[in-house]
């Protein structure tokens, strides 16, 4: 039995932990978390406002994508921020929320979480949570959902997982929820007050994208296959194809072709 999310342990377990954030409800069932967000960003919500739903029936990820999982099984949250860096920088804030979520893992679940560009966490190779931002007026929204207690039978594809199959120490999604949200105030922050260059350093030494042969199919139709040599001050992923010269990658979907060299 999957117990529901208690929103005053949860905003208990937070205010202990940040002071960063102004506003958090927990609904039991809605479309998507990002869509509800952007609504309010657009009536003027303020920045800190959070938004987790126990199930979401019309969720998406990148790409369109959908996004599903039995009820309470998950972490599928959305943040409002409204940052002050130019906006061509916005883009990296999910690979900020990306770093995040890997050290937060690290210190409350005890498992290593690594990270594929440009904004997909990995447990063994497996997908455990995928973020999505999206730009509203003068605000970002930011969404994630995290795969917790979800059975092997469960999982979508074969290539996900959850913190349950990986071997969490613990699946306490109060604790996990509270944790990830103030490493992420912490790294927006930093991201806030240093620019995204710091954050894409961290980004770095984590990832599972850089150092591997990948195959990049753009929105047009066309691919690239090379070899991801680092992301730029804009979050793009930098590929040699090793016969021309390097291309940034700004949106497109990243296939790992085998490990790192």
């Amino acid at each position: 039995m999957r117990k529901p999310l208690d929103r005053h342990v949860l905003w208990s377990l937070l205010s202990e932990k940040s002071d960063f954030w102004t506003e958090l409800d927990v609904v039991g069932v809605t479309g998507s978390t990002n869509a509800d967000l952007a609504e309010a960003a657009r009536h003027g919500a303020g920045e800190g406002r959070v938004l987790i739903a126990e199930e979401q029936v019309s969720g998406r990820g990148r790409l369109d994508r959908r996004w599903e999982s039995p009820a309470r099984a998950s972490l599928m949250m959305s943040f409002l921020l409204r940052p002050t860096l130019p906006r061509e920088l916005w883009g990296t804030l999910s690979i900020a929320t990306a770093v995040a979520l890997e050290e937060a893992l690290h210190a409350v679940c005890g498992v290593k979480a690594k990270l594929k560009w440009p904004n997909d966490v990995l447990i063994g190779g497996k997908k455990v949570c995928g973020i999505l931002a999206q730009a509203e007026g003068n605000a970002v929204i930011v969404g994630a959902g995290l795969n917790v207690s979800l059975t092997a039978e469960e999982l979508p594809v074969p290539e996900a997982t959850s913190l349950l199959v990986a071997g969490a120490s613990t699946l306490d999604r109060e604790q996990i929820a509270a944790a990830f949200l103030a490493h992420v105030a912490a790294v927006y922050r930093t991201w806030q007050e240093q620019g995204p260059g710091p954050v894409i350093e961290r980004w770095e030494r984590n990832s599972d994208t850089l150092g591997r042969q990948v195959a990049v199919s753009f929105p047009n139709g066309r691919n690239l296959t090379g070899r991801a040599v680092g992301i730029d001050a804009d979050g793009r992923l930098r590929v040699d194809p090793g016969d021309g010269p390097v291309e940034t990658v700004a949106a497109g979907d990243v296939v790992h072709l085998r490990p790192r060299a």
